[in-house]
């Protein structure tokens, strides 16, 4: 199991620590360190729409410009802007096998994954 985010995101933080605290073992994938490669976007992709993946609440969303959030209007466009500023995406992403379980954290959803 891979979790994907940035350490500093208190969301990551609340994930990071319930999967450990129910000895759930995952790997972090630090995306401000390693990057995305466009092929794990695209299967993101065909699982849930660009539009759920994009953090349109968050700060990295907010400080881009009318022109530049304008031009987000497909999985084409937003790859090229998950890939270019990986904080866009909303966190964390929970993948198993290829399959996103969980996108953001939410403590009911991940004991129903888990059976806890």
């Amino acid at each position: 199991m891979k979790i994907y985010g940035i350490p500093n995101c208190n969301t990551v933080k609340r994930a990071r620590t319930w999967l450990e605290e129910n000895g759930i073992a995952y790997e972090f994938h630090d995306f401000k360190k390693l990057g995305l490669d466009e092929n794990t976007i695209k299967q993101w992709l065909t699982q849930k729409p660009w539009d759920t993946l994009i953090n349109r609440g968050g700060m990295t969303w907010r400080n881009l410009s009318d022109a530049e959030k304008a031009v987000v209007t497909d999985n084409t466009t937003a790859t090229q802007l998950m890939i270019s500023k990986t904080s866009v995406i909303k966190r964390p992403i929970l993948v198993q096998n290829n399959i996103l379980l969980a996108l953001g954290f939410d403590e009911a959803t991940y004991q129903q994954l888990f059976k806890q």
